[in-house]
């Protein structure tokens, strides 16, 4: 189902050494330096690597994460920042700005942005892990705050958050229909995905839209779709119980296609999950036109009427994200050897800034079944 979903791109950084010469006072601090820049260059490998899964994603970040809280983290017993945390520039695109990239001398801003790929990179694969991530703890800590329309900033990540949890619901909503659960089940936990949807595509309403116009019209879109789930159930529901009474999703599906935008694009009605829909809803429209003519003569609304339904159970529930613990490699001893008096003071010798390339991802091909496994 790689062409269900729509993703926007990974945000791209240029390459860091992390080469303090003169600041690394020992042996200890050199190796922290260098197994920094390889974890680094490692943990990014891993996001465009197609036979990269979660553990192996869990192992490059904690790698990582573990000696780069080495430069966040107060080691000297002092509630003062850590003296090694602003000697590094880093710089990254945003996933909505193009190649443009931001920059902060900062290891808050590096860690922050590269969670928020790590975050990314589980969206893009197929386990679709939701959850609000404890990485945004540390994103008031930064010195220059994240600018409208940048990753950082609140609208872009409660947006990624709550389309996080609705996606995590599809996979709920089409186990229950494999499974053959109760209608009144499917058609609620539709209705709670239809809002997750709608509240992601109104907290992107003051964006740009140049920057968020195709994200929205694939919310609005997948809102619709599962508004139709949603009635379609609902109408089975009241015919069960001798209630007879019913795209707009078809049509925002050539919207969103033909609508410029960052991110891939989305192809929902070439999957079999999207056909299905239009069978399912005219079978049931035509049942219930054929009962309520011959049994129930129940006058037909002019309008659907708005839908009261809340899931009791079945809820995708998110996993919580851990910062791992701090390296073994950065105690309070190796810290001290870091003398930032000694480092080079001549801006002119200072490399010139490596270009920040795009990431190349890689093109997954659409599967042709639901893409639901039961277990």
């Amino acid at each position: 189902m790689a062409h269900w979903f729509h993703r926007n791109p990974l945000k791209a950084t240029a390459p860091v050494s992390f080469n303090f010469y003169g600041v690394a006072g020992s042996p200890s601090a050199n190796k922290i330096c260098n197994d920094l820049r390889t974890n680094r260059a490692r943990l990014l490998e891993m996001f465009t690597d197609v036979t990269c899964n979660p553990e192996i994603m869990k192992n490059a970040t904690d790698a990582y994460f573990s000696l780069l809280q080495g430069f966040i983290t107060a080691l000297d017993g002092t509630t003062q920042e850590n003296k090694m945390r602003f000697i590094q520039n880093f710089r990254w695109t945003d996933t909505l700005q193009g190649n443009t990239p931001s920059a902060q001398q900062d290891a808050v801003f590096e860690l922050v942005s590269m969670a928020f790929n790590v975050a990314l990179w589980y969206t893009k694969f197929a386990s679709r892990l939701a959850g609000k991530e404890k990485y945004e703890v540390h994103i008031p800590r930064l010195i220059t705050p994240a600018e409208k329309g940048r990753d950082l900033e609140p609208r872009a990540m409660d947006t990624y958050i709550i389309q996080c949890q609705a996606e995590a619901q599809e996979v709920t909503i089409a186990r229950a229909i494999e499974l053959k659960h109760n209608a009144t089940l499917i058609a609620a936990l539709a209705f709670e995905t239809a809002n997750f949807y709608q509240k992601a595509d109104h907290t992107l309403n003051t964006l740009e839209p140049e920057c968020s116009g195709k994200w929205r019209k694939y919310l609005e879109l997948k809102q619709h779709f599962y508004m139709a789930y949603a009635y379609c159930y609902n109408g089975q529901t009241l015919l069960a119980s001798d209630k007879c009474g019913y795209s707009r999703a078809e049509a925002l599906c050539k919207e969103y296609r033909q609508t410029k935008g960052p991110g891939s694009t989305a192809k929902p009605s070439e999957q079999l999950f999207f056909l299905k829909l239009g069978g399912l809803i005219k079978n049931t429209l035509e049942k219930c036109q054929r009962e309520n003519g011959f049994i129930y003569f129940h006058k037909v609304p002019a309008e659907a009427p708005e839908l009261e339904l809340k899931a009791s159970y079945g809820l995708a529930e998110p996993i919580a994200f851990e910062l791992p613990p701090l390296s073994e490699q950065c105690t309070p001893e190796v810290y001290a050897t870091f003398d930032l008096t000694k480092g080079a003071k001549n801006d002119k010798a200072k490399p010139k800034e490596a270009e920040v390339k795009p990431v190349k991802e890689p093109d997954l091909k659409p599967q042709k079944d639901t893409g639901c496994v039961i277990s």
